[in-house]
């Protein structure tokens, strides 16, 4: 029976999008959230009508694996070929003549023909192209394998495209590639970060705030002198008995109708050009009494009753007690301090300026130095410019433009691509399969059931037809042994907290693949798609975690096995033609029971999580695979103490974030819990006065924290491993005051916060 995801995370998905978009004050969240909606939408739709399997590798009927899908969040497919795009004029051009029942057939058709292969030879030659997405270069290839003597592959590969000749783009954008130099990479174009700049806008308040300090206040102050040169006697004054000084229109200047009408005509002007709502518009503001009031005196006062030249009275009483008489000192100088606040620029001006001075680079590559552009720019422009610097990544991790492991993985396919192409000799293919790579590896992750693998590489046709033409070259293995061995080391000395996310993980294993290097190394799982069960690499991965762990601080902590039977129990998952690890899912299972004091749910969501995380403890979640494969006990044992410190003071930072929301609390458990383990993992290298020296400092943060009530069980637990102790079966100390620490649990976890101490 094949598997498929609910439909209700989609639902969830789409009411959320809902809100947004109806709700949203900013015009651009509410059109994001539209689109979000619609693609949600048509992933409901098709999962009612059977269009779609939530859980396949194929998910949308009758498209082969290799297709490129749009993929909303968490892996759904919307039923939409990215490939599947209408004609530029510029291709239209090409195939006016061409038959075909669509646009898309006619152009791919013109493709195969000698003026079309002449044009992806041009093409090629040159380097002047760009993949987008993986299918662009389908006829590429084709056009390079007739030129080279594969004419028997060039036709194999057509006979697979045929079917799809009138939906896909199969054929590259001109224009050139934007590929960094070397081992450069960057984290957006130049055209990217010039098209972000230039989206920028005002916010609605601070145009508000603008139009009023350059044009509603210079006209409110000549309103007020206008009404207070009819004033006979003192100027009207606020006193704790009301309102003193002499009464306006009782005296009218020579020159006041005159003055009047420039004021109104004035006004007339600025209310055309300025129709945003302002606190002038309110019909009880000073500003709005005084207009009306102008407007019936056309030469006297009256058309004004008594009650009516009391308001003025008042109203200028306000504004003079506030803010001072017409032509004063505190006036003049706060309308000083206004005016220069209003000749600041905004951030949409800064942006603008910012935009044109990238103008003079390359659209599609990136900038060697960012201080030529950004000067005087705010920190926060800085940061949007810095997306487009080229350097090497350990720079950008430094600049804080890489900000996680998640984003460290966006960037890493621009030199994996690299390394991947120089198993080609020839220099176009090289070129063509860099591009390809590199477009490939932008593909979402589909959700996946039933232990299937995401699409590889070698199945898409025009990758596989190529594939024979690959040589080992030892130089290139080394070189991709050398950037895994850096990526990992940069991985966890710039994010020693957070465990190595999937993205990363696929980086990190095409790599290994390319060094001759194959290792086990295991994804995160979802709780909520788990089947129960693991492919034997999870064993595998464990078995060298056991070896290279033994005896230290991790293998104490967690209980791990100290041996693995020699001859595991594979078994085929169904009628895949996979392996299942049963022994080490049964050990996981076992292993659960201590995190799962509720076991009436046994196949639960929070019952799946206790299991995957024994999975992940049991494997160290390819920390020990990775330095053990890669040699780098040693570099890993010089930075531990830092690497351990850094990851408990984020466990404790974790913990002391404030959250009235109940899921949002548990996932801050789940990834203290994660960057506890790997901290354990980090201090299992260190001797142990540094152990016992990192332990001391843990519990003062957890004190300053406010942690002491709920982390000190698990501090506790952690100085009694420290010193030589163990854990019984039930996670507690001998004495019952420490605990094991982990994230999942099937009953209430000991360390969520009181739910009354928000209430005090």
């Amino acid at each position: 029976m094949e598997h498929t995801a609910s439909p209700g995370y989609a639902y969830g998905q789409l009411r959320r999008a809902a809100r947004t978009a109806l709700s949203a004050k900013d015009s651009a969240t509410r059109k994001r959230a539209q689109e979000k909606a619609s693609r949600w939408q048509d992933v409901l739709t098709g999962m009612a009508d059977g269009s779609l399997r939530i859980g396949s590798r194929t998910p949308v009927a009758d498209a082969p694996a290799w297709v490129t899908l749009e993929v909303a969040h968490g892996g759904f497919a919307t039923g939409r070929f990215l490939a599947e795009v209408p004609l530029s004029p510029a291709e239209a051009a090409l195939c006016t003549d061409s038959p075909g029942t669509t646009d898309r057939e006619r152009l791919n058709l013109w493709y195969l023909t000698d003026a079309g292969l002449a044009a992806l030879r041009t093409m090629l030659a040159s380097g002047s192209y760009r993949i987008e997405v993986p299918e662009d270069a389908a006829l590429p290839t084709v056009a390079w394998l007739l030129d080279h003597g594969h004419a028997e592959a060039a036709l194999d590969l057509v006979a697979e495209l045929r079917p799809h000749l009138h939906r896909l783009r199969l054929a590259p954008l001109p224009g050139t590639a934007p590929r960094p130099a070397g081992a450069l990479v960057r984290l957006s174009t130049v055209g990217e970060v010039r098209e972000s700049l230039r989206s920028a806008s005002t916010p609605p308040a601070i145009a508000a705030m603008l139009e009023t300090l350059t044009v509603w206040h210079p006209l409110f102050d000549q309103l007020v002198a206008l009404w207070c040169d009819t004033v006979e006697g003192d100027l009207p004054r606020l006193a704790e008995t009301g309102v003193t000084g002499g009464w306006p229109c009782r005296t009218w200047p020579r020159d006041w109708a005159q003055r009047r009408a420039q004021w109104l005509a004035d006004y007339a002007s600025a209310s055309a050009q300025h129709t945003r709502p302002t606190a002038h518009t309110h019909p009880k503001s000073n500003f709005a009494r005084l207009h009306r009031a102008l407007l019936a005196c056309e030469h006297d006062s009256t058309e004004l009753a008594g009650r009516d030249v009391g308001w003025i009275r008042r109203a200028l009483a306000n504004t003079i007690a506030k803010h001072g008489e017409p032509g004063s000192e505190p006036r003049a100088a706060l309308r000083a301090l206004q005016a220069a606040v209003a000749a600041r620029p905004t951030h949409a001006e800064l942006a603008a300026a910012l935009a044109e001075r990238l103008d003079r680079y390359p659209t599609d590559g990136g900038i060697p130095a960012i201080e030529p552009i950004t000067e005087d720019a705010p920190a926060h422009l800085v940061a949007k410019i810095a997306r487009a610097l080229e350097a090497p990544i350990e720079e950008l991790v430094a600049r804080n433009v890489i900000t996680s492991a998640d984003v460290l993985a966006t960037v890493l396919p621009q030199i994996t691509a690299q390394l991947l192409a120089a198993s080609f000799e020839n220099e176009q293919l090289v070129t063509l399969y860099a591009q390809t790579d590199a477009a490939f590896r932008r593909r979402r992750s589909l959700l996946l059931l039933d232990l299937e693998h995401q699409v590889r590489i070698e199945e898409l046709p025009w990758v596989h037809a190529i594939d024979p033409l690959r040589m080992r070259r030892p130089d290139t293995a080394r070189a991709a042994r050398q950037t895994l061995a850096q990526t990992v080391l940069l991985a966890l000395s710039a994010f020693p907290h957070a465990i190595l996310p999937n993205t990363l993980v696929r980086e990190l294993g095409a790599l290994a693949k390319q060094a001759g290097l194959p290792m086990p190394l295991v994804e995160e799982v979802a709780a909520d798609i788990f089947m129960g069960t693991f492919t034997t690499k999870w064993r595998t991965a464990a078995e060298l975690a056991s070896r290279t762990m033994a005896s230290t601080l991790y293998a104490r902590y967690y209980d791990l096995p100290q041996s693995w039977p020699s001859t595991p129990r594979p078994r085929p998952f169904r009628a895949l033609a996979k392996h299942t690890a049963d022994d080490f899912a049964d050990v996981c299972e076992a292993r659960a029971a201590e995190a799962q004091p509720t076991r009436k749910f046994l196949r639960s969501v929070a019952a799946n999580g206790t299991v995957l995380e024994q999975s992940q403890i049991l494997t160290t979640q390819n920390l020990a695979v990775l330095v053990d494969n890669l040699d780098l006990r040693e570099r890993i044992r010089a930075s531990a103490p830092e690497l351990a410190a850094e990851s408990l003071t984020w466990t404790v930072s974790r913990l002391a974030t404030r959250t009235d929301h109940h899921h949002a609390a548990l996932q801050a458990i789940k990834n203290a819990a994660y960057a506890w383990r790997q901290a354990l993992y980090f201090l299992s290298f260190c001797d142990i006065d540094t152990q016992r020296a990192t332990v001391h400092r843990l519990a003062e943060q957890a004190t300053r924290a406010g942690l002491t009530d709920r982390f000190t069980p698990a501090v506790t637990g952690l100085a009694h491993v420290v010193e030589g102790g163990r854990f019984p079966q039930d996670g507690r100390t001998p004495d019952g005051t420490g605990r094991r620490f982990l994230g999942w649990t099937t009953g209430r976890h000991w360390c969520l916060p009181d739910p009354t101490d928000h209430a005090r």
